[in-house]
């Protein structure tokens, strides 16, 4: 099973051949391969609260630290914890 990853929910264009990979280069959770599968996700894909560095709504995230509060609140976040279930890891 593969779920959809953060960069197909949010369209934000930065995924390997996206449409501003180019400019803006990858997101950090599209080439973090050491979460690979984890949330059934592609590299980061479904654990991007987990990634350094990653932009969400175009605004930098910055550490996993400052990120705890507003992605616990994201509506990705949300749907990722739903369909995993049990199984999810933070």
């Amino acid at each position: 099973m593969s779920g959809i990853n953060c960069w197909e929910f949010m369209k934000c264009g930065r995924e390997p051949g996206g449409a501003k990979n180019v400019q803006e280069g990858p997101c950090p959770s599209a080439t973090a391969v050491e979460h690979n599968g984890i949330n059934h996700g592609t590299n980061g894909g479904r654990r991007c609260w987990r990634v350094v560095d990653t932009v969400c709504k175009n605004r930098p995230q910055g550490s996993i630290v400052d990120k705890a509060s507003t992605c616990g609140k994201c509506p990705f976040f949300a749907l990722v914890l739903r369909e995993e279930g049990s199984a999810f890891v933070y």
